[in-house]
């Protein structure tokens, strides 16, 4: 049976926000069972190497390989705007940046990021998944920067 880990806290945010400009508690505006692109979490306007960190549901182990998908969504709101760049990371024991825990996997390396929602996924290999020894301390790092 499927399991999905959402975003349950934020553990870091540097220059992150929700969409309407607020902060407190913003890993509840992407924790969604189906994508609603009217609530979202940013980053600043012009971010330099902003992090958003946030931790994941625990799920059981599935005692397999095979069939660990990350799921997510970006974009920008300018056509002509600036460049920005996105990293996605599934890391496991994160605490905060100068102890990151242990890089799972890259999940995407974005450049120029476009305007409006594009939704993106990536499957774990084998051995990424095999790597993963806590399925209740799973966190995805966000890196946003303008070029």
């Amino acid at each position: 049976m499927p399991q999905f880990g959402r975003p349950s806290t934020d553990t870091t945010r540097e220059a992150w926000e929700e969409d309407d400009g607020t902060t407190t508690d913003i890993w509840d505006q992407i924790d969604e069972v189906v994508a609603d692109d009217l609530d979202y979490v940013r980053s600043a306007l012009v971010p330099t190497n902003d992090v958003y960190v946030t931790q994941l549901t625990a799920v059981t182990d599935p005692l397999q390989s095979t069939g660990h998908i990350v799921r997510y969504r970006y974009g920008k709101d300018a056509a002509a705007g600036a460049q920005i760049d996105l990293t996605i990371q599934l890391r496991q024991g994160y605490v905060n940046e100068g102890t990151p825990g242990t890089l799972i996997a890259t999940v995407a390396t974005l450049t120029n990021i476009p305007a409006g929602w594009t939704a993106g996924s990536y499957t774990l290999t084998a051995g990424e998944a095999d790597n993963i020894t806590s399925y209740s301390s799973l966190y995805i790092r966000f890196v946003a920067n303008q070029i």
